[in-house]
């Protein structure tokens, strides 16, 4: 385990994953304004597919930065995994954006614009939390941002749950169960973001307790 207190700072870490943090808000606020104001759809899913873009420019850009650094403020491990993890936080919800428009889904279930409503929250929160990675002595109010967090991602299992109760309702004909099965897709895809969100934030928590 790498003390904190005895290695050096190297803020451009902090700073490329604030920036990763900042992105992911972006992405769940363009996926939100799809879904709660479905028009001009091709346009709208390009543009979280534009953020998805940013987002593995951002990826690659830690992993050089990795690769090049002989100083590093936490475990390399650590540093690879949330990485990882906030790459695919962002695919989750590009893949839900995508599938919206591959599927030609005319009316999106309402459930999902609830969903993505909650992934837009934990990320705002994520990229308020991200900054404060370097910094052991904000880690009471890292945790109370992971708390909420964790909250967020209960209510997304409960709107995911009212989903699975309810998809198959008055379905009867084939063309209703293929709906069905493809409004399943993508609401476990928007879930899958919260649940990604969440984990991020138990990483974050993590690192600074590792390194208090």
């Amino acid at each position: 385990m790498v003390l904190s207190k005895f290695m050096p700072k190297n803020p451009q870490f902090s700073a490329k994953f604030a920036e990763a943090a900042r992105n992911a808000h972006a992405t769940a606020q363009a996926l939100v304004d799809l879904l709660e104001n479905y028009t001009d759809v091709e346009r709208k899913v390009q543009k979280v597919r534009d953020l998805e873009h940013e987002g593995d420019r951002i990826t690659r850009e830690i992993t050089n930065l990795l690769a090049e650094s002989f100083i590093v403020p936490f475990d390399r491990e650590d540093i690879i995994g949330l990485n990882n993890e906030l790459d695919d936080l962002v695919d989750d919800m590009e893949d839900a954006a995508r599938k919206l428009s591959l599927y030609g889904v005319e009316r999106p279930l309402p459930q999902m614009a609830q969903l993505a409503r909650v992934v837009e929250q934990q990320c705002a929160l994520l990229a308020q939390g991200m900054p404060m990675i370097e910094d052991a002595g904000r880690i009471r109010e890292l945790a109370a941002l992971a708390q909420q967090i964790r909250t967020l991602e209960d209510e997304g299992d409960t709107i995911s749950d009212e989903v699975q109760r309810t998809l198959y309702q008055g379905v009867n004909d084939v063309p209703g169960m293929i709906r069905a099965m493809r409004g399943g897709e993508i609401v476990n895809l928007i879930e899958d973001a919260s649940d990604q969100a969440q984990r991020v934030a138990k990483t974050v928590e993590s690192i600074l307790l590792k390194n208090a």
